[in-house]
């Protein structure tokens, strides 16, 4: 690879949709790290007091942090949002304060300073223009609103890129942003006081055929350019397995996630944004009020 501009590339949405929709019904079952970062994600909720009118879950994928969200936050509505209909035809079913539709993070169906907290768990690594939907936090947000967010660092899945940068040198990987690049996103968007951190995890596996069969099961096939290697061709898959085995550790090969964690909240005053092309809006109260007893 000839530098770090050869070597990486941002990711396409339509794969990306793509992808989660094929993997809509396999995703719950193999997204066991995901379900993981979401959980110590709401963790971290316990170091804030709010008490939230409207969340936002952005990129919600099956909806699973919905229940938690709810008995945590039991008086709030929830808005589910995931640019993938079949992700949203996964999740539970509306009821009342809760609903669930397909659209875009960088374009919400939302008006200006309408929620209170913004959950977003792991979606940022699969849009492309992460400053947009930064903006669009920002702009969705109320003054002392909440973003709680994860994503995935630098040193996500580093075994498996140089793997196959040794077998397949002009493939190109996902980047993931590292957590200093992330905080200047937020502060260059608007959004104020940010706090950033960052852990490593690491799976392990047998064998190389079973990291891309979870990458393809949770939608994730997207971390390299091109096609992910058919698993019934032993060729690909065979040169991948033997690049990678120089990681084997006591009988198993790793696979690192770097996962940034952060949070930032709506300024007081917010300085004014224009609409972008292609918006729609609509008002907080089609969303759906919950009934009180």
């Amino acid at each position: 690879m000839n530098g770090r501009q050869d070597r990486f590339f941002h990711p396409d949405a339509s794969r990306v949709r793509q992808a989660f929709n094929r993997s809509a019904n396999s995703y719950d079952q193999s997204a066991v790290l995901e379900l993981e970062v979401m959980e110590r994600l709401l963790q971290r909720l316990d170091l804030v007091r709010l008490e939230p009118e409207l969340i936002l879950d952005a990129g919600a994928g099956t909806g699973r942090a919905i229940p938690s969200l709810r008995r945590r936050y039991p008086a709030s509505r929830i808005l589910a949002v995931d640019f993938a209909e079949q992700m949203v035809a996964a999740a539970p079913p509306s009821i009342d304060g809760q609903h669930a539709i397909c659209a875009d993070l960088a374009r919400l169906p939302l008006p200006d300073d309408s929620v209170d907290l913004v959950f977003c768990s792991l979606a940022l690594p699969w849009i492309a223009d992460t400053d947009r939907v930064f903006g669009e936090f920002y702009r969705v947000l109320k003054p002392h609103g909440l973003v709680s967010f994860s994503s995935y660092g630098p040193d996500t899945l580093y075994e498996l890129f140089q793997a196959w940068s040794e077998t397949e040198p002009e493939r190109r990987f996902l980047e993931f942003p590292d957590m200093h690049n992330i905080g200047d996103a937020l502060v260059h968007s608007g959004l104020a006081e940010p706090v950033m951190d960052a852990e490593h995890f690491t799976l392990t596996y047998d064998s190389v055929r079973k990291l891309l069969d979870d990458l393809i099961d949770t939608g994730a096939q997207n971390v390299t350019q091109g096609t992910m290697p058919k698993l019934a061709s032993g060729q690909n898959v065979g040169a991948l397995a033997n690049a990678y085995e120089c990681f084997r550790h006591q009988g198993k090969l790793p696979a690192t996630y770097e996962v940034v964690y952060g949070h930032a909240w709506g300024p007081i005053e917010k300085r004014a944004r224009p609409a972008g092309p292609g918006e729609f809006r609509i008002p907080a109260s089609g969303i759906g009020l919950r009934k009180k007893d």
